[in-house]
């Protein structure tokens, strides 16, 4: 967990101080491990209000979380806990939800859905 955390805070530095050199302020959404599984990337949800904190003090502009659940398990309890999180720290965007259960995670808040096999069918 310790490693994990400075290398988000590394990218976090990494990302400022990219925006600086370049005069840019990009919108940004942190990326949760919403299931705390050790095969996914992602704050765990115990320190990202520490680490949106470190983000806001870089002058990173965040707008949103975003979040992929574990699979074969019932995503919308995560999509709820990740609405919940996400008004706790009132920010308004929420990137949540895949073609097989992007009407969950639009109940429950997501602004954004990733849908691409619902259009272009699944990937070979």
């Amino acid at each position: 967990d310790y490693i994990h955390s400075l290398d988000s805070e590394k990218l976090a530095i990494k990302i400022s101080q990219e925006q600086i050199k370049q005069g840019k302020n990009l919108k940004i959404f942190i990326q949760v491990n919403i299931g705390n599984e050790d095969q996914k990337s992602g704050v765990d949800k115990e320190r990202l209000s520490n680490f949106y904190k470190f983000c806001r003090n870089l002058n990173l502009h965040i707008i949103g979380l975003m979040c992929i659940p574990p699979n074969n398990e019932n995503s919308e309890s995560y999509f709820s806990e990740m609405n919940k999180i996400s008004h706790s720290l009132n920010l308004n965007e929420l990137s949540m939800g895949m073609s097989e259960d992007y009407l969950s995670a639009i109940k429950n808040g997501a602004t954004y859905v990733r849908i691409g096999s619902k259009i272009f069918g699944n990937r070979n």
